[in-house]
């Protein structure tokens, strides 16, 4: 759908809730019930919150049957999109910006992806069914909540301890569920449940979830084999696109008045995950975290303090659907180590009714080892490939922010972080010195270590101009230093190393650049909330923003690395500027009330997002085009009944450098529905109803199946979307 038929229909939609709106608020005075959708909630006055998105039990509960993967829980929240990946690992983009230029915490826990191509997420960590609330902050984030990012932060909780009531006795709670969904034939299971007294409690979370591939609406492709004696694909079928997972934890709980400190002990099992727009699959991921966290209630204020540990042990390979070019040899094994140490203190003082001081401490310590084993006797031996050998990147914050509540009208926020970054890498060695030896020695001598002292400042305002009105303005400057891939990935005369460095899914090859530096974005952001005077019964809010990034880290040519001749290419990393400019418009409208057909609410968001490298002219990578998602919920008796309607545009402004795919214009037609009885929840649904062709603006290069060094389809074929998929979920709770 061109980009001439998408905007008539914003144009007629917005305005329409926007006039229904104003007539519904002004001809009913009594109080409005909205139905529990998903909508940005702002913040109550008595709070400085920037404008975020938060999403509680109730309105995550809909959302877990439809997937496995815990960042599609976002999908409804303005500014942000997913990257395409493996199908519980997809990347949240925010304004355009994804992967570590945002912030993740789970569960308190900064993780990192200790992988070449970003297979462990941090969001691939939980499953949706552990999922308590999440909270997204999009641009303009407290530098309490901020730190090592430009985009945002998304903090993902699992659900808080419970504890006994005063005289109650013993607490015991839980929950079982199940679900199955017919495209990829995807199943799995839950468990949770609980005991606990008033002052302790113990919690058991479970699930495991596994899919075969999926299937696109229609053939993409020729129908042909997977790879060399493997088996067949049919034309609809997306190679590399199963997986399953194992998630396990246990949560001890000890409360002492107002005083709790908890130990969250959580094991990840992933024997296999396959990735579409990937040359490599996930052949094992295996993670250990212990998290300890104190909160305590003072007479001056709150005190949060937390120290966590995590191992993760990655494998990569093939799975059955690619091969490896040089049949002779076992495949090409890659492992990965990482592990992850942090601890926060953060204090939260009241200092008088108006004025709320912030005060907090951050540490990480992170070591990372790559190295991918021999395979074979030609070119991938005699020796072990050292892609980065105990790298390490050292993290130290300290910040301060200041809330005031000047008058029930204005409120202002003031914050300033401090970072030290530290990064270096031992010496490294290719399979041998025919190859890689002379740019192994180049490397080797290079003074690898680098120290980065980076600043954050934000400063916003909220003025309540009435009940009906809000408007917040801010600025925001965030630094964000490279990771270590982008840094110390070196290896240029193997395009099949480089190949096994991509962390952007374009079928693309990449080497790292030790002397990038950190970027620096200037954000300035404001958002207009029009409202019923309850915020009940309609709203609808505005937000433009524009980001300006120095040293914005982006691919180019690199004249070094070896030639190739398939259409992609092999690229370095350099600091360049970039700007990005866009709206978020969200709103929502209580339509009926109490009538024969029960309540019905329509909800909106609509999101477009520009960016720009203004150093080559050329356009940044994988923005999501213009977007719109319409859905009118209906709630009668026990039933919640929504018909959801989704808009994307062409993406035609693509990376030239890249050789990024353009995308056609696609409507998707979504339908769901639940019944809750006492203590038993049926979801239903319909993905994609119309069972409707299209291709992922932000899915990447299809490099699915076929030898792993070409394409096995044309080159330039971007991965599909998912064709129709049924499915049905079941909770009980016990």
């Amino acid at each position: 759908m061109k980009k001439r038929i998408l905007t008539p229909l914003v144009a007629l939609a917005l305005p329409a809730i926007w006039q229904t709106a104003i007539a519904q608020s002004n001809s009913t005075s009594e109080p409005l019930q909205v139905l529990p959708a998903v909508v940005v909630n702002a913040s109550r006055i008595g709070t400085v919150e920037p404008n975020n998105a938060s999403l509680d039990a109730a309105i995550l509960a809909p959302l877990r049957a439809a997937g496995s993967d815990t960042a599609r829980l976002l999908r409804d929240i303005p500014g942000l999109s997913l990257y395409g990946a493996g199908g519980v690992s997809s990347l949240p983009a925010i304004h355009g910006m994804a992967d570590d230029r945002i912030r993740i915490k789970v569960d308190g826990m900064d993780l990192i992806s200790a992988c070449a191509n970003h297979m462990n997420s941090p969001l691939s960590y939980i499953d949706p069914t552990n999922v308590g609330s999440i909270k997204v902050f999009a641009g303009i984030t407290p530098v309490s909540a901020g730190g090592d990012s430009i985009a945002g932060t998304i903090q993902v909780n699992s659900a808080a301890p419970e504890f006994a009531k005063p005289g109650e006795g013993i607490l015991l709670k839980g929950q079982a569920g199940t679900f199955y969904r017919s495209n990829g034939n995807a199943k799995g299971g839950n468990l949770s449940a609980t005991i606990a007294n008033e002052n302790l409690s113990v919690m058991y979370t479970g699930s495991t979830t596994e899919a075969g591939n999926y299937t696109a609406a229609k053939d993409f492709k020729a129908a042909g084999p997977a790879a060399k004696g493997r088996g067949w694909l049919a034309g609809d079928e997306v190679g590399s696109s199963s997986y399953k997972s194992e998630n396990q934890a246990v949560a001890v709980a000890l409360r002492d008045e107002n005083h709790v400190l908890e130990l969250k002990l959580g094991l990840q099992h992933i024997p296999y995950q396959g990735f579409p727009n990937q040359r490599m699959d996930m052949t094992g991921n295996d993670s250990e975290q212990v998290n300890l966290r104190y909160l305590g209630q003072y007479q001056w204020g709150t005190l949060e303090a937390r120290v966590y540990n995590e191992n993760t042990r990655h494998k990569m390979n093939f799975l059955e659907d690619k091969q490896f070019t040089y049949m002779t040899a076992p495949g090409m094994p890659m492992e990965t180590e990482g592990k992850n140490t942090g601890a926060l203190v953060k204090a939260d003082i009241t200092l008088s009714e108006r004025d709320t001081l912030r005060l907090g401490g951050e540490y990480q310590r992170y070591r990372l080892s790559d190295w991918w084993n021999v395979s074979g006797t030609g070119g991938m031996a005699p020796n072990t490939f050292w892609n980065i050998n105990d790298g390490q990147r050292d993290r130290f914050d300290v910040f301060a922010e200041w809330e005031a509540v000047w008058s029930p009208q204005w409120l202002t926020q003031f914050g300033v972080r401090s970072a030290t970054v530290k990064m270096d890498t031992g010496t490294v060695q290719g399979y041998n010195a025919k190859t890689y030896g002379a740019t192994a020695t180049a490397f080797n001598g290079l003074d690898r270590q680098r120290t980065d002292n980076n600043i954050d400042l934000t400063a916003l305002a909220r003025y309540t101009l009435d009940t009906n009105r809000t408007f917040e303005a801010g600025y925001a400057m965030k630094t964000r230093s490279p990771n270590l891939y982008e840094r110390y990935t070196w290896s240029t005369k193997s395009t099949m190393v480089l190949n096994m460095n991509n962390w952007f899914g374009d079928g693309n090859g990449y080497v790292g650049n030790p002397d990038l530096k950190p970027e620096v974005a200037h954000t300035l952001s404001v958002t207009g909330s029009w409202h019923d005077a309850a915020q009940e019964a309609w709203e609808l809010k505005v937000s433009p923003f524009y980001t300006h990034v120095e040293n914005y880290i982006d691919a180019v040519a690199c004249p070094t690395c070896a030639a190739r001749t398939d259409g992609f290419v092999n690229l370095s990393l350099s600091n360049q500027t970039a700007r990005l400019y866009g709206v978020d418009v969200s709103g929502y409208i209580l339509l009926a009330k109490n009538t024969t057909y029960g309540n019905f609410t329509a909800t909106g968001v609509l999101n477009t997002v520009n960016g720009k490298n203004n150093t080559t002219g050329d356009n940044l990578y994988n923005i999501m085009p213009l977007n719109l998602k319409l859905a009118i919920e209906q709630r009668v008796g026990r039933w919640t009944n929504t018909v959801e309607m989704k808009f994307v545009d062409a993406k035609t402004q693509v990376q030239a450098v890249r050789n990024e795919a353009k995308t056609a214009g696609y409507s998707l037609l979504n339908l769901r529905s639940s019944y809750e009885w006492k203590q038993v929840r049926v979801d239903v649904g319909v993905d994609n109803a119309l069972n409707k062709f299209y291709a992922l603006p932000l899915g990447g290069a299809y490099v699915g199946q076929g030898s792993t060094m070409g394409t096995g389809v044309p080159y330039g074929t971007p991965v599909p979307g998912m064709g129709r998929s049924l499915y049905t979920a079941l909770n009980v709770k016990f």
